[in-house]
């Protein structure tokens, strides 16, 4: 738990405990809840509360409003609450592969490190084979690692009936019910099939089916349409059904229909297009692997960060699950490694301490493959080392797939990985070439961006309090000098009073003084010099601070956060130094207001409370040559 853990604890009983939430989510200045019963909710209580600005039901949503540092809040509130079912209707409208993305991830995200666990036993088995001889493979120890290694996979419909259940808003519980059925012992050993076509055939009340060969143990795709439908079903169930028989009858009328669809035209169907999609990669793949290395290799982390990795992964599973190596990930082998290594030459390279401070662990993070901090926190902000670490990765990329690299199961991340990449026969062959690739990632990024470099940070120095606040962001500031900041429009439009502003976080001042701007054109620039402190994922809102120390928020719409980032582009990053005029995020006013929201734009000082005087320009309409505010700083 962090500082906010008391406040946390207030939070969750007075919103009416834990099982009064549905769901939580928040925005950059507030936590939003979804509440089962709002009169539950103590709304006095709360408003009184020191660390809580005020309280709003709007939206059908219970919104508690704390400023800045709600992110901070929130993780400790999430500690608190434990583990929420996900919400599962959002009025968000997304594109078709958005949808799908966010799907796979959402299903195969919490299963994923027992995979990579599983596969990595397997590696060990295939070292200890290796080593030891045949003695070892015919023994038992064998066949328990074995045991260790390969039942996950053979039971994968099941952990995936529990998670996609989950994704759909169904019970997880059933859907384990309606895979387990996939999984019977007779339709994987082939027992009951070779039973049944003695029999005549095998049929559901004279329709015929047909089984796989190896049955649907380790299977993806079926699974995930049957409870997809299951979910369906069972929430038209539940409305029709009375509350007296609903705990048994539910499920029982939507096993009856899911398990017998699955059987006849699900599990055929779906097998069908995966097979046909894995085909289609696999053909892509053989056109010219070359080319394909280098395209995931330096694609790799910005498909990452983005999350669009998890297009792939599915059809990587598919083929592991069932014993097939895959080059799918070959191109990716040491993108890790290469961010590392640029990582290192940032910590070798900077003059700042605060910057080689945050490059230790992420270079030791970076070993074990969580690239992250190192991504978010040094490279990408520094713009030149991330790119070289994607340009050694492309390379490396290409070498691995020349050499014919191929992932033999699931395993771990950084030097994890090796284990993943021992064949059946214990060929330790794969495993070199990787650790080769990966030291001349290391080496290279390292070099190039040692020698190329980067646009370093000012040299740590012995500052003020107000100035170590600045110097945090990069910028070394002398504050006592300033006497004025001034603070341009981000956006051309009409020019409204704070109290005009359609919420009442905004209106009554509580995050502090401001204008609202209703804009006539959908882009943001930076009214100042500075850095972008936060901007929120759904890229609704960006908070700055100037050189000089004026903190800024601009929050574009009402209630936005709602479209999870539909409609907005960003065309900067948190961390990022700006100058004034720098386009920050563009935005589809008409496609906004078309979706129910309203375009008003505050624009806050959120530090207005330790400035001495703040004025605002007596303009009906602005462009963004035009100033806005003026900040007097002196005594602040």
């Amino acid at each position: 738990m962090g500082k906010y853990e008391a406040l946390a604890k207030i939070i969750v009983k007075q919103v009416g405990g834990k099982e009064n939430v549905n769901s939580l989510t928040n925005c950059i200045t507030r936590l939003r809840f979804k509440l089962k019963d709002e009169s539950k909710a103590n709304t006095d209580v709360l408003k009184n509360t020191d660390g809580i600005i005020t309280v709003m039901q709007a939206g059908g949503q219970y919104q508690v409003v704390i400023g800045n540092h709600v992110p901070d809040v929130r993780q400790d509130v999430d500690e608190v609450l434990g583990i929420l079912e996900p919400e599962t209707n959002s009025g968000a409208k997304v594109n078709l592969f958005d949808s799908f993305v966010d799907m796979i991830s959402s299903i195969f995200q919490p299963i994923l490190a027992p995979l990579s666990a599983a596969g990595m036993l397997k590696g060990l088995n295939a070292i200890l084979s290796f080593a030891l001889g045949a003695s070892f493979s015919g023994s038992s120890t064998y066949a328990v690692f074995n045991a260790m290694g390969d039942g996950l996979f053979l039971f994968l419909p099941i952990f995936i009936g529990y998670t996609a259940m989950k994704k759909f808003g169904g019970s997880p519980f059933l859907g384990m019910m309606i895979a387990s059925s996939m999984v019977y012992k007779g339709f994987i050993d082939g027992s009951a099939t070779k039973t049944f076509e003695v029999a005549g055939g095998m049929d559901f009340f004279g329709i015929p089916f047909s089984i796989p060969a190896a049955g649907y143990g380790s299977t993806v795709m079926p699974m995930i349409a049957a409870a997809a439908l299951a979910a369906v079903l069972e929430k038209q169930f539940k409305k029709v059904i009375p509350d007296v028989v609903k705990l048994f009858l539910v499920p029982f009328l939507t096993a009856l229909i899911v398990i017998p669809l699955t059987f006849l035209i699900i599990g055929p169907v779906m097998n069908f297009a995966a097979d046909g999609l894995g085909n289609g990669l696999l053909a892509i793949l053989d056109f010219n692997p070359i080319i394909f290395g280098v395209i995931i290799g330096f694609g790799w982390q910005v498909l990452v960060m983005f999350g669009l990795h998890w297009a792939l992964i599915p059809f990587v599973i598919m083929s592991l699950s069932q014993g097939i190596p895959t080059s799918l990930l070959t191109g990716a082998t040491s993108v890790a490694m290469a961010q590392t290594g640029a990582v290192l030459g940032v910590l070798v390279k900077t003059k700042n301490d605060k910057l080689k401070e945050l490059a230790i662990p992420a270079f030791i993070s970076g070993i074990f493959g969580i690239t992250e901090p190192a991504i978010y926190g040094i490279t990408l902000p520094k713009k030149k080392p991330f790119w070289i670490s994607c340009a050694v990765g492309g390379v490396t990329g290409a070498f691995a797939m020349g050499l014919g690299i191929k992932t033999q199961q699931m395993g771990g991340l950084g030097i994890f990985k090796y284990t993943s990449l021992i064949p059946k026969d214990g060929s330790m062959k794969n495993v070199i070439y990787a650790v080769i690739l990966d030291i001349i990632a290391v080496i290279a990024a390292f070099a190039l961006t040692y020698m190329i470099g980067f646009e370093d940070d000012a040299p740590t120095a012995k500052l003020t309090k107000e100035e170590a606040k600045l110097a945090a962001t990069g910028k070394k500031i002398a504050v006592s000098e300033r006497v004025e900041d001034d603070i341009f429009s981000p956006l051309a439009g009409e020019v409204l009073p704070l109290s005009d502003a359609e919420d009442a976080a905004f209106s009554e001042g509580l995050l502090g003084q401001g204008l609202v701007i209703l804009p006539t054109i959908g882009e943001i620039k930076a009214p100042f010099d500075g850095v972008v402190m936060t901007l929120f994922p759904t890229k609704h809102a960006i908070g700055l601070i100037s050189d000089k120390g004026t903190e800024l928020l601009i929050h574009i719409g009402i209630d936005t956060v709602e479209l999870e980032g539909q409609h907005y582009e960003a065309f900067v990053t948190q961390g990022q130094a700006v100058k004034r005029g720098d386009k920050l995020i563009t935005f589809d006013i008409a496609a906004i207001e078309a979706a129910g929201f309203n375009t008003q734009t505050p624009v806050i000082v959120t530090n207005s409370q330790i400035l001495s005087k703040i004025e605002m320009t007596d303009q009906l309409k602005v462009s963004t040559a035009d100033r806005l505010l003026t900040i007097d700083l002196a005594n602040s």
